[in-house]
């Protein structure tokens, strides 16, 4: 793995649209979701919200552990 790979590989972000995509809404709905709760265009967040962060939080602690066992093979 050569330098700018594993940048990039270490610079992957997730995004509000792929949380969207984890939960099945548009991306109107996370945003407005993400409101302060006393605004007018506040609205709750989606009933399943805990259980597609952690999934998409464990999917990137598994995509940075196979980088760094990548990168120590490459020693």
């Amino acid at each position: 793995m050569i330098f700018r790979e594993a940048v990039d590989a270490l610079c992957i972000s997730l995004n509000h649209e792929d949380v969207a995509k984890a939960l099945g809404v548009s991306l109107q709905t996370v945003r407005q979701a993400r409101m302060r709760q006393g605004t007018s265009a506040f609205r709750a967040p989606p009933k399943n919200w805990k259980a597609a962060i952690i999934r998409l939080a464990e999917g990137r602690a598994s995509h940075y552990r196979k980088l760094s066992q990548k990168l120590k093979r490459t020693d």
